[in-house]
């Protein structure tokens, strides 16, 4: 199974842009770990088939009417849950990774933070970043592939806009 991992789009759009349509059609799953920001793209990726999503703390009501806070699910015997806002701090998982035992899963996908992290321990802990609004990174999402129990997961580069940061840290290194 080939699942894509996202989070924080933050779109007002009723249709998936080219640039995500296109990577999402190579995937089985879509999880999104919250803040789609409009009802209207959360219909559109809905209407994918494909997707398991969480609400975001962006999210406008109806999303958040329509979504839970906290989501656990089975693939192929992998238990996946699936968090939009981490007990994290940017330096140290231990809480997030307490969450996951709590949750009795083996893969705990989250988001808010906008840059991607994928840490393994006895669980596996994933932020996919933003394929959108990224932080202090570039544009990305996550592949998780899961077969026989065995997981996978390697962050993918996505077509679109690098955090201002970046660009200018590249800019300043190229006047070197």
């Amino acid at each position: 199974m080939k699942i894509i991992l996202i989070s924080d789009t933050h779109l007002e759009t009723d249709s998936i842009p080219a640039f995500l349509s296109d990577v999402f059609e190579q995937y089985d799953m879509i999880i999104h770990a919250g803040d789609f920001s409009s009802l209207s793209f959360f219909k559109a990726l809905n209407a994918t088939g494909k997707l398991k999503a969480v609400h975001g703390n962006s999210d406008e009501p109806a999303v958040k009417e329509i979504l839970p806070e906290k989501l656990v699910f089975e693939v192929e015997g992998v238990k996946i849950g699936v968090i939009h806002e981490p007990s994290l701090s940017i330096q140290d998982t231990t809480a997030t990774r307490y969450m996951a035992l709590e949750m009795g899963v083996e893969v705990l996908v989250f988001g808010h933070i906008h840059r991607p992290i994928i840490e393994k321990s006895d669980v596996l802990l994933i932020c996919p970043g933003s394929p959108t609004k990224p932080r202090m990174s570039d544009p990305c999402a996550v592949e998780l592939q899961i077969e026989n129990g065995s997981l996978k997961a390697d962050i993918i580069p996505i077509t679109g806009q690098s955090c201002g940061y970046i660009d200018f840290s590249r800019k300043l290194a190229g006047n070197k």
